[in-house]
């Protein structure tokens, strides 16, 4: 590398001591100059001071005290201005600027360059904050007719799509001590204009519509109105939806909850209409005569609890089912009958049974049924077979009777074979009846039996005029005895008398006509009356 020539350098390094002297007092010339200036990029309050001294600043200040208007934007693009003067808005500098001025480092003013500086002086200025506080009230914006409270967003009611979420509405309510303080610190800065919504001076909604707790309560409810559950009722079927179940929603706060008494009431009224035990059923007899059973539990019964708790967790699935009603006991048919086409029937007052099987009369048998001068009468009434067991052996109080084939349909009572009978039918219940219960000769019992299954109805009823012939004919050769045996008439004849009475006017009217010595029924009765008047004309007169 070749070397400077010696003139040379010396010229080099008298230009940079030049350079260098000159730099270092522009540095310190610029020193001096920021102990009585700001440095640059400094703001005060807002306005720029940079390199302004504080006769500088208090002369801007003052200057912008002289006409100062403050502009409040409000909402909707309004207006509305607070004057200086109003508020006896004037200087107030003491020596704030002046201590500011002694506070920074004049030495560091080239690192000023590069870095904005922002200071706050609250004692430059000074108002009546009393006019500045009367001032606001006076306000258009502040008046109570302009001024409207924020709404939360909030779920609708109820409409046939849904629900929905109904936005807030922000109103135009202003928070009256935030704008206080605003205005304040705006005068204080002398800024020009401040925007109430920027500023949040406005009462805000606490809810709005992208709160996710109301996003959360209006999905439920729409999940929860959309279910519907179709009840299968056989030839016909019944629907609930959203137009009954939104009236079982509740809302508590962003919770929603099913409410359960209402639930109950419906499902109360589904069992109102939909129940059949209990009530009247009506059956038209092998006879042709139509009567109604009023007794028995035979029916469908809607398992009230049951249904209210499946209800709940359907509406909860928002989905769509179909199901039938929960039952805590069932019935063959949801037609107008609802025994359906496979049942027994029994008429007590014919001592006749009649089985049919999917509406085919499979069985027809005479019957023996409960001893009626006993008080061992048959239940009428309609009931569901119970149960059928084989060799059986029923007990009672001073009895054990084996049977091969046992039907219970009402407690104990039920349908069974008796082998210790010769006969069937006709008026033996009268006198030597069952201690309730049918007896069947054993080859109906073992048809029936076959062919019967748990819950199958079993229709038990009287129907006077329905006997039969052999039992009326019996029935009327009894009464013709008794009246026979009175005989000659006593005192001592009265029970025989009204025994007898009592049998025949138990006889439908064909069998009536046929006791032939009714005559002496009569007259018995007529010579019993006339003695006992003649023992009243002894008696002594009291």
């Amino acid at each position: 590398m070749m070397k400077l020539a010696k003139g040379k350098r010396t010229y080099l390094m008298l230009t940079g001591a030049v350079v260098l002297t000159l730099l270092a007092g522009v540095y310190f010339f610029m020193a001096f100059y920021y102990q009585g200036h700001f440095l640059p990029s400094t703001k005060l309050n807002g306005m720029s001071v940079s390199g302004k001294s504080k006769e500088d600043v208090e002369k801007m200040i003052t200057e912008g005290i002289g006409g100062y208007d403050l502009t409040l934007k409000t909402r909707q693009e309004g207006k509305e201005v607070i004057k200086g003067a109003d508020i006896s808005l004037a200087p107030k500098f003491g020596d704030s600027i002046l201590k500011r001025l002694k506070e920074q480092n004049s030495f560091a003013w080239p690192a000023a360059l590069f870095s904005e500086r922002e200071l706050k002086e609250p004692t430059m200025v000074g108002f009546d904050e009393a006019k500045l506080e009367k001032l606001l009230e006076e306000l258009d914006c502040m008046q109570k007719e302009n001024q409207k409270e924020p709404e939360d967003a909030h779920c609708s009611e109820y409409q046939p799509g849904g629900y929905e979420i109904v936005p807030e509405e922000r109103g135009s309510a202003i928070d009256q001590k935030k704008l206080l303080t605003v205005l304040k610190d705006a005068v204080k800065n002398l800024k020009k204009s401040v925007s109430l919504e920027e500023e949040g001076c406005y009462k805000n909604p606490e809810i709005t519509s992208d709160n996710q707790e109301l996003i959360g309560l209006t999905d439920t409810l729409n999940r929860y109105t959309k279910s519907a559950v179709t009840y299968d009722l056989g030839e016909k079927s019944e629907t609930l939806d959203g137009e009954v179940t939104h009236t079982w929603m509740k809302i508590d706060g962003m919770e929603v909850s099913i409410d359960e008494e209402a639930v109950a009431s419906y499902v109360d009224d589904l069992a109102a209409s939909y129940n059949t035990v209990f009530r009247r059923h009506k059956l038209k007899t092998a006879s042709g005569a139509t009567v109604e059973i009023t007794n028995g539990d035979y029916g469908w019964k809607v398992d009230k609890e049951g249904e209210k708790e499946q209800l709940i967790k359907d509406i909860k699935t928002g989905e769509s089912i179909k199901r039938e009603i929960t039952y805590a006991q069932r019935a063959k048919s949801h037609g107008e009958n609802d025994y359906g086409d496979t049942y027994v029937e029994i008429n007590l007052t014919a001592q006749r049974l009649y089985f049919y099987k999917n509406g085919s009369l499979l069985v027809e048998s005479d019957l023996v049924s409960g001893n009626v001068s006993k008080n061992y009468d048959t239940p009428t009434g309609i009931y569901g077979l119970t149960y059928k067991e084989r060799d059986a052996v029923l007990r009672g109080e001073n009895y054990a009777s084996p049977v091969t084939y046992w039907m219970p349909f009402c407690n104990n009572v039920g349908m069974h074979d008796a082998s210790w009978r010769s006969s069937f039918g006709g008026a033996i219940y009268k006198t030597s009846g069952s201690h309730g219960c049918i007896n069947l000769p054993k080859s109906a019992a073992q048809k029936i039996f076959e062919n019967i299954e748990e819950g199958d109805p079993v229709l038990v009823y009287t129907l006077p005029g329905t006997e039969s012939a052999e039992a009326v004919a019996q029935e009327a050769a009894q009464v013709v005895g008794m009246i026979q045996a009175i005989g000659e008439v006593n005192f001592e004849s009265e029970p025989a008398i009204a025994a007898a009475r009592k049998m025949y006017d138990a006889l439908p009217p064909k069998g009536q006509a046929q006791v032939t010595n009714y005559d002496l029924l009569l007259a018995a009765e007529e010579q019993l009356a006339g003695l006992k008047a003649q023992l009243a004309a002894l008696q002594p007169q009291q």
